[in-house]
């Protein structure tokens, strides 16, 4: 079979002689022949396709590594690995379109969104919690798995006693890991002392003391990162105007059926403690 020199190959294949030896190196496109004494390189015509591929797939910014699985596979099995990278390219993209959008806001002085603050008073409760270090992608998965968790926990329990909330006693986002607390108030306090003793238990008892919390209520679509920042920080200036302090982890409060409810609803109440 005719071999084409490095040069002839890299003019076929639309790749530098360079990227060449980098993706050999790789394990990525290895030549035909490598001439034992000079190390010269070459290649057979019907590797030309597969360099292509690669130069295709580095257009899209796919990492090397990725790129190397997604080569040796059948035609309809590397167009799925393909499809399925370009997805996570688009909503990594969207977060930091959003991200963006955000700073813009908060740079410029700029607020989209005005929120009405208030105060509540919450009593003593007992609360079936499950806490967890993630970071922010993984929230949206973790809270509806976790309130499932502590709703059947709860039937053990005296039953659910209060709306359900996620407590932050650190920032979640894309760097920082918590820890987050999902909260479940429940009815009986003796009931869940002895549940939540009980061997391979993910859920702890513990009494959330009388509070009075600073909030603004939000719609479902406002819930998303960044977005919720915003309400965040309007309650935290909201306070710090009135003169108060913050006594505890700030936190989500899920009044409604997150299911049901469409991205206009009011969903979630963001608040602080404070005394």
């Amino acid at each position: 079979m005719e071999l084409l020199t490095i040069g002839e190959f890299a003019a076929r294949s639309r790749l530098s002689p360079k990227a060449l030896r980098l993706y050999d190196r790789l394990g990525l496109l290895a030549p035909a022949r490598v001439d034992a004494a000079t190390g010269y390189r070459w290649y057979r015509q019907d590797q030309v396709e597969r360099a292509r591929l690669v130069a295709l797939l580095r257009q899209l910014d796919m990492p090397l590594a990725r790129i190397a699985d997604v080569v040796v596979l059948p035609g309809p099995e590397a167009a799925g690995e393909v499809a399925a990278y370009w997805e996570t390219v688009e909503e990594r993209h969207a977060r930091q379109s959003a991200v963006a959008g955000h700073l813009r806001d908060r740079l410029s002085g700029r607020r989209t969104h005005m929120y009405e603050i208030r105060t509540v008073d919450v009593p003593e409760q007992a609360v079936l919690a499950e806490r967890r270090h993630l970071l922010a992608d993984e929230l949206p998965r973790w809270i509806p798995a976790a309130f499932d968790r502590l709703a059947e926990a709860a039937g053990e329990c005296g039953g659910v006693a209060g709306i359900p909330f996620v407590a932050y006693y650190a920032e979640v986002s894309p760097d920082s890991d918590g820890p987050a607390e999902a909260c479940l108030p429940v009815g009986d306090v003796e009931a869940a002392r002895a549940y939540a003793a009980g061997g391979g238990r993910t859920a702890v008892l513990r009494v959330e003391p009388a509070r009075r919390l600073a909030y603004a209520r939000i719609t479902k679509a406002q819930v998303a990162h960044p977005q919720i920042l915003s309400a965040f920080e309007a309650v935290e200036e909201w306070i710090a105007g009135q003169g108060l302090t913050v006594t505890g982890p700030c936190r989500e409060i899920y009044f409604a059926d997150w299911d049901t409810a469409t991205a206009t609803d009011k969903v979630c109440d963001v608040a602080f403690p404070v005394g």
